[in-house]
């Protein structure tokens, strides 16, 4: 029996933040704050790991950055809530 791991759901994975990715954006157009975070940082951790798995290192960083910001942007405004 094939042991199942996170690499074979990777296009599922990029389905996923493909949805994200529009919600993300319908949430920015329409000014749905905080949305846009909460739906940016599953968004970016998708392709953090898409990109390990493949070692597109531009991408990886790009996305790692975008997620420290998101990460800084839901603390902070929980902290400030």
């Amino acid at each position: 029996m094939e042991k199942k791991t996170l690499a074979n759901y990777e296009q599922e994975l990029k389905w996923l933040a493909l949805v994200l990715g529009i919600i993300s954006t319908v949430a920015i157009v329409q000014n749905w704050y905080p949305l846009t975070m909460f739906v940016g940082l599953p968004f970016c951790l998708i392709w953090i790991y898409c990109a390990w798995l493949h070692t597109e290192r531009q991408l990886k960083y790009i996305n790692i950055i975008f997620s420290i910001l998101y990460l800084y942007g839901i603390g902070r405004y929980f902290l400030l809530e």
